[in-house]
Formats: structure tokens, C-alpha cells, sequence
């Protein structure tokens, strides 16, 4: 089987669970709306789906649908970290959708991941504080939020919270690649090649192949684009 064989039967068992996962936190939602647990798997499941969907329509009804039930549980109650957390991320996907309104939705992202972070910093591998240092590194700097000191001092927040989580790290690393520190990625990726053997024994299973997925297509783009210095750097003989 070719690599991308194996590629595209990893997608399409990735969607098949995101689907099922839909399902069943719908159905959980639907019989315990007043339930802010029920209110987040649901917003999870709005938000993992719509990495999946076919068109921008999809996307933002998913979407919107997350952001309702977020919307209402915190109406009831309003100190609940993971219905921020879920809340801005399905307005990052909504943001996808758009051109004009989208910076707004930046703007109301950011404090939903902050209000996040005050109330629940170490939630999903410490994932406000990762998701608000990757929205502060690509939001634009003019007319928007965007920021690198921001982006770093969340970015590195999120890997002292949860070093174990492999995304924390290779966030960090391709956004010192995409500021140009070749010197610090390499010393990242290091030690998330030393940390692997142990993060593929505790993010083991179904649940996390598609992440894994995502994550060593990553790593490995980070590390062709490491190679490229050091093989223009060889010294000719």
C-alpha cells in the first residue's frame, strides 16, 4: 500500500469517528441541555467535524451550532472554562468562513480563550493558552491582534503546562521557524524527538491516530525545512 493509500484511509477513518463522536455528544446534548458538560462534548464535537467539512456552508453551520450550545450553558454557567474554550474555537472555525466580520470574531476569540485560561489553564493539555498563542502568531499585526511577543509567551505557557502533549512543543518550533530562529526549532525538536517514544505510550489508541497522523506530517516538514540550511551550508571540497 502507498503512502497515500494509507494517508487517505486515515482521513476517512478520522471523519468516520468525528461523525459518530458528532452523534453520539448530540444525542447526550439533546436529553441534558442544562448540563455544561454536555454543552462542551457537543462544541467539541461541532468543532472536530467541522475540520472535516466540504464547504464553507458545512463549516459554519457546525460550527454556529457549537457556539449556541456554549452560548447557553454559560448563560447558566458562566465560570466554566471548557465552554469559553469550546465557544472561541468554534468561532475560530466560523472565522474560516468569512472575509469581512472575521476580525471581530478574532477579537471575541481572544477573550474567550483568555477568560479560559483565568478559569481553567491546564484544560486539554493546556489548549486555551496554546490556541491564543497560535491567534495572536497569525492574526495580522495591523488592524488586528496579531503579536509575536504574545504568540511566544502562550506558546511556551501551554509547553511548561503540558510538556508531554507533542503539539505544544512543534507549535512552538514551527513558529520559531516562521520567525526565522533556526537556532531555537532545532533545539525544540530535539527534545521532542526525545520525548516521543513516551508520548506515543500515553496518547496511544484510536482517539488520537489522526492526531498522530497530523503531528509526524509536521515534524517532518519541520525537519525538511532544517535540513535545508545545513546542506547549503556544507562546505564544498
Amino acid at each position: 500500500m502507498t503512502q497515500s493509500a494509507v494517508l487517505r484511509g486515515q482521513e476517512t477513518n478520522a471523519v468516520t469517528q468525528a461523525r459518530a463522536a458528532f452523534e453520539q455528544a448530540k444525542t447526550e446534548f439533546d436529553g441534558h441541555a442544562e448540563d455544561p458538560q454536555s454543552a462542551w462534548h457537543f462544541a467539541r464535537a461541532t468543532f472536530d467535524l467541522a475540520d472535516f467539512a466540504t464547504n464553507k456552508g458545512q463549516r459554519a453551520g457546525l460550527a454556529q451550532q457549537g457556539m449556541a450550545a456554549c452560548r447557553e450553558a454559560l448563560a447558566r454557567t458562566p465560570d466554566c472554562g471548557p465552554l469559553h474554550y469550546y465557544l472561541a474555537l468554534n468561532e475560530g472555525q466560523l472565522a474560516r468562513t468569512k472575509t469581512l466580520g472575521a476580525l471581530r470574531l478574532v477579537d471575541q476569540m481572544e477573550s474567550e480563550f483568555t477568560r479560559a485560561i483565568a478559569l481553567d489553564p491546564s484544560f486539554d493539555y493546556a489548549g486555551a493558552e496554546r490556541s491564543l498563542g497560535l491567534l495572536y502568531r497569525d492574526a495580522p499585526v495591523l488592524g488586528s491582534i496579531g503579536s509575536r511577543s504574545k504568540a511566544k509567551q502562550h506558546l511556551e505557557r501551554a509547553l511548561e503546562l503540558a510538556p508531554q502533549f507533542p503539539e505544544n512543543r512543534l507549535n512552538l518550533i514551527e513558529s520559531e521557524l516562521k520567525w526565522g530562529d533556526r537556532r531555537s526549532a532545532r533545539r525544540e525538536l530535539k527534545l521532542l524527538e526525545d520525548a516521543l517514544p513516551g508520548a506515543h505510550t500515553q496518547f496511544a489508541g484510536a482517539a488520537w491516530t489522526a492526531s498522530w497522523a497530523d503531528w509526524e506530517a509536521r515534524l517532518d516538514k519541520a525537519k525538511r525545512i532544517l535540513e535545508e540550511p545545513a546542506r547549503l551550508e556544507t562546505p564544498r571540497h
